[in-house]
């Protein structure tokens, strides 16, 4: 009863109604905002490697660290694999497509949530609850969004990567997954009590080094592999259009687990990575905003990308019609869609090499992804719960984070899953419809920021310059801490 519940309000969520619109709404912001996600790149790249972070908030690269962290995690290799099982070898292009067409979606959350962020108990929030109370003036609906994310990120999506830590640790090693979850337990609980300065330290030590020894691996097993180069590419494409005839009977399942598991991947236009990007220190808002943009082509293109290549390449994937539960092609007897498979691909290339790997890197991706799901559920309490009560929400939240790693370390993989899309579906509906409605404020800064670009200045935003109300931050312009330290050290 429980399971055709939750199945239901899925169904309800991902119909394509919704695939329709994430679309939609991406090309929208991609032709209005002229490309940005092609004609900034290297304004990206640039980005990315200045700015350094403030007692208030992180520096753009800390920022970018801590999205990548809740990007990076286990949709970026079993969320690829399911996307294989059940949409074919086709689900990778349109995941390419979603992702394309995302980094402007992402740009504009990104943006928004610094032109309206604040600053409470001496560091920067911001977020979607924050620009829809300031930029709408609908609290209703920004309470609905931070309660709706609040739960997400603190119960329905951790048990994901928890579950998938505890399988992969199991599998490999044969730990048991009790104890993985108390091990689990005990490692998070270290980093969130220690605060979100803790949290973006971890992500920018350990994020740049766990995605750069994945994709390393990746390109051995293409390697070795590179005379199927064309022909795999040739399937991908082939699959995605129902050109080829194996799997031209599931284009739609194609299409819909691509943006499914694409979205899940990149995050763009749920709202998630806009959280960090309000905490980052910046002159301007559309820094963020690209740095944002910039870490959707990180994860996907670089890590997605790598886990397909890897399963392809070996031929280590099954293929289900989901509708008939009919198996397709089946390469791998008795592995479920999800890690197995690409622990397969690299024991393929070495053998016994694979399920250890994998097991590890499965666990520093979904590790750093549960930080970044806590500083968010920390954000939207902040919001919602101001005074003295805080600090106790704080450590109740703390409470419920944790039991929920546990819950999930535990449970079968198929229950994780399906309340972390009931989690992730409520979140991408409320969060699109408020940038759609809020883009005028982010292209007022964008063209900001290039009409300043083009005079060789160094871009500062005001936003009383262009009557933009409620965006306090910036009302009196940008002050950056140094000015402001050495203003101290005159008065003193």
């Amino acid at each position: 009863m429980f399971n055709q519940i939750i199945d239901t309000i899925n169904g309800w969520l991902w119909s394509p109604l919704l695939v329709g619109f994430i679309v939609v709404t991406g090309l929208y912001f991609s032709f209005r905002t002229r490309f940005l996600q092609i004609r900034h790149i290297k304004e990206m790249i640039k980005l990315v490697t200045t700015g350094k972070g403030s007692d208030a908030g992180v520096s753009p690269f800390q920022a970018l660290a801590i999205s990548l962290s809740g990007r990076i995690g286990v949709g970026n290799i079993a969320g690829t694999a399911t996307g294989i099982a059940f949409g074919g070898p086709g689900a990778v292009f349109w995941m390419w497509v979603i992702t394309f067409i995302g980094a402007a979606s992402a740009f504009v959350e990104s943006t928004l949530a610094q032109i309206y962020k604040e600053k409470q108990d001496g560091q920067y929030r911001g977020g979607p609850a924050f620009y829809i109370e300031k930029g709408l003036g609908w609290k209703w609906f920004a309470v609905i969004f931070a309660g709706a994310t609040l739960l997400a990120m603190s119960f329905l999506m951790p048990g994901i990567q928890a579950n998938a830590i505890g399988d992969s640790v199991h599998n490999a090693f044969g730990l048991d997954t009790t104890i993985t979850g108390l091990i689990l337990i005990a490692l998070v609980g270290f980093t969130i009590f220690g605060g979100v300065k803790r949290i973006a330290k971890v992500a920018e030590l350990v994020v740049p080094f766990m995605a750069a020894a994945y994709v390393l691996l990746a390109l051995v097993i293409i390697g070795s592999n590179f005379v199927d180069i064309p022909a795999v590419f040739a399937l991908i494409f082939k699959s995605a259009f129902g050109a080829e005839e194996l799997f031209g009977g599931i284009i739609g399942s194609a299409i819909m687990w691509g943006v499914k598991r694409g979205l899940y991947a990149n995050e763009a236009g749920q709202g998630t990575g806009a959280h960090p990007a309000a905490a980052a220190e910046v002159s301007h808002p559309v820094k963020q905003g690209l740095v944002q943009s910039f870490s959707i082509y990180l994860d996907v293109f670089l890590v997605v990308t790598a886990t397909a290549m890897m399963i392809l390449f070996t031929s280590s994937y099954n293929v289900i019609d989901e509708n008939t539960g009919q198996t397709i092609t089946e390469n791998l007897q008795g592995v479920e869609p999800g890690p197995g498979y690409t622990q397969a691909a690299v024991d393929t290339v070495i053998p016994g090499f694979g399920s250890g790997f994998i097991a590890i890197a499965i666990f520093l991706f979904a590790f750093t992804t549960i930080y970044a799901y806590y500083y968010i559920a920390e954000t939207n309490l902040a919001y919602l719960v101001r005074g003295r009560f805080r600090n106790i929400a704080f450590f109740l939240l703390k409470l419920l984070l944790l039991f929920s790693i546990f819950l999930g370390s535990v449970s079968t993989s198929t229950a994780a899953w399906a309340l972390g899309d009931i989690g992730l579906g409520i979140m991408v509906w409320l969060n699109l419809i408020a940038i759609l409605l809020l883009f005028k404020p982010a292209n007022i800064a964008l063209k900001d920021y290039e009409e300043q670009l083009k005079q060789g200045k160094d871009p500062e935003f005001n936003s009383s310059k262009y009557g933009i109300k409620n965006a306090d931050f910036w009302k009196n312009g940008y002050e950056s801490p140094d000015k402001k330290d050495k203003d101290v050290d005159k008065i003193s």
